[in-house]
């Protein structure tokens, strides 16, 4: 079985564990291991390595010595509850033991989850498990989080109360943020919520957000729009070390443009126009955005998103061209164009 959009969330969250092995892979190694984790917890639960239900095992080893993944499947655990061997950063010359470990699985034996890297239509173990009437293949896109699955870790982290205009802040901060960085701020706000019964706000999001890493890349972005070019680079290294990620960096880009394009093509004004946005714009950043979206004009904004779209495209396909080179370019050609064509 494939998994598709958002049944790859929701699939994760809750593995069947009749079903006798689970490939997760993806370009994004923390994006990986992250849904590896949350599926692994699913199946076996806490404490699983203290009991001896969890078997770890570098994917590498494999090819010296394949019978090892067989006899980890096969072996009859000390204490009961489901069993899981998991192999992690599996390379593609290790199909031919897992295919081993697949053809004499039998019900009762330990459920294999097998992690990688990038794997091409070609490769040996995506053949393997998306030919298997009974595995199951995991693809992790560098897509942020839907909102049912951040609905979801806001849940496990204790907050059950999100009205409808702290889930858009979650979102906007889904896009900012790798989902590592989302997780561990979702896990603070449990902390800082833990016991309040009252709903969560827009304010305590705020409070939340990584200040550091939401506003260099804001004013990076701010830098952009009003062509300061000369300051471009140094803070686009910073940011860069940071470990923001270039999917990340293009979506905040084209999120500000196209705030910035509805504002120019509003006829009641840029100002007025992102005080209506859902969520509103207020406040000095309100003013700031007003005047790029009046320096830059319609015609300019629709070029700048189109720009920011495709290199959005081009990060997301099988290119192997620098990802975060690729962003940097586009910002730097918009930090260079020309204001007010209408």
């Amino acid at each position: 079985m494939i998994l598709k959009g958002g049944e790859i969330a929701r699939y994760l969250a809750r593995p069947d564990p009749s079903r006798p092995a689970l490939l997760i892979y993806g370009q994004d190694a923390m994006r990986v291991a992250l849904k590896r984790a949350e599926a692994v917890k699913s199946l076996v639960g806490d404490g699983a390595e203290e009991e001896m239900r969890l078997t770890r095992m570098p994917g590498a080893g494999l090819r010296k010595d394949a019978a090892q993944l067989l006899d980890a499947v096969k072996e009859i655990g000390f204490f009961p509850g489901p069993r899981v061997v998991l192999v992690e950063d599996t390379p593609d010359n290790a199909a031919e033991a897992v295919g081993v470990a697949l053809a004499e699985w039998q019900p009762g034996d330990a459920v294999i989850v097998v992690t990688a890297g990038v794997l091409t239509k070609s490769s040996a173990l995506r053949k393997l498990f998306e030919a298997h009437k009974d595995a199951v293949t995991a693809p992790i896109y560098d897509d942020p989080p839907g909102e049912e699955e951040v609905g979801r870790w806001l849940a496990d982290a204790g907050l059950k109360q999100v009205p409808p205009a702290a889930m858009r802040e979650m979102m906007v901060l889904a896009r900012a943020l790798d989902p590592g960085d989302l997780r561990q701020t979702i896990e603070k706000i449990g902390l800082y919520k833990y016991n309040d019964a009252e709903p969560l706000t827009v304010e305590e999001v705020a409070l939340m957000t990584p200040a550091t890493i939401e506003a260099d890349l804001d004013e990076l972005i701010h830098i952009v729009a009003e062509g300061r070019h000369a300051e471009f680079g140094q803070l686009m290294r910073r940011i860069e070390g940071q470990g923001t990620t270039p999917v990340s960096l293009c979506i905040a880009a084209l999120r500000h443009f196209r705030a910035l394009h509805l504002a120019a093509a509003d006829p009641a004004g840029p100002g007025t126009a992102l005080s209506r946005m859902r969520p509103p714009v207020f406040g000095p950043r309100r003013d700031r955005m007003a005047r790029q979206a009046q320096s830059w004009g319609v015609a300019p904004l629709e070029d700048a998103v189109r720009t920011l779209l495709d290199t959005d495209l081009a990060l997301r396909s099988s290119t192997r061209a620098p990802q975060m080179a690729m962003v940097e370019r586009a910002l730097i050609r918009l930090a260079m164009t020309p204001r007010g064509r209408r």
